[in-house]
């Protein structure tokens, strides 16, 4: 269902331009770049065949591949994707701008109470010697910068399948 708005009505949403609120109003995302998002489902899925990316999404492979063979893929889906996962709704339906959506948290607030996780942590950490404690600081340090190295390369991918697909439909 698509609602339609008198064109004599300019609407300022944060989405974006009243011809891409409209859009965004659709049920389902029917183009010929389903095939880009589920491309993109994929890498935030961490899979690589339809089949892990059905299991990953709880679905059969026989939706998926009804998706595939209407060439549409549910937007209420790709929703509760990206709010679970953080993802920004539009990398992963257009392709653009960063993977990660943009939180804002108030710091101030998660350092002073913290998660009975975090005491834990924390605890846990006060119990240790210097060299347990830098060996672990190493340790966390390079496993930020490989997460970090992960979504770069999550990035370059989209950006190269993006382009692979506008090369592929003008030869066609």
């Amino acid at each position: 269902m698509v609602y339609y708005i008198p064109k004599q009505v300019l609407i300022t949403h944060k989405l974006g331009t009243q011809n891409e609120y409209v859009k965004r109003q659709r049920l389902k995302l029917r183009s010929k770049k389903s095939q880009a998002v589920l491309t993109r489902l994929k890498q935030i899925t961490g899979t690589s065949t339809d089949a892990a990316l059905s299991s990953a999404l709880q679905i059969s492979p026989q939706t998926l591949s009804s998706w595939k063979g209407r060439d549409s893929t549910p937007y209420a889906i790709c929703i509760d994707i990206a709010q679970a996962r953080g993802i920004s709704l539009d990398w992963l339906l257009l392709g653009e701008g960063p993977i990660l959506r943009n939180v804002e948290t108030n710091a101030t607030d998660t350092t002073q109470e913290g998660t009975p996780r975090e005491h834990t942590i924390l605890a846990l950490w006060r119990l240790l010697n210097e060299d347990d404690r830098t060996a672990i600081q190493s340790a966390l340090e390079e496993k930020r910068r490989l997460r970090d190295l992960e979504l770069k390369l999550a990035e370059v991918t989209s950006t190269l399948s993006t382009l692979q697909y506008a090369i592929d439909s003008q030869k066609s």
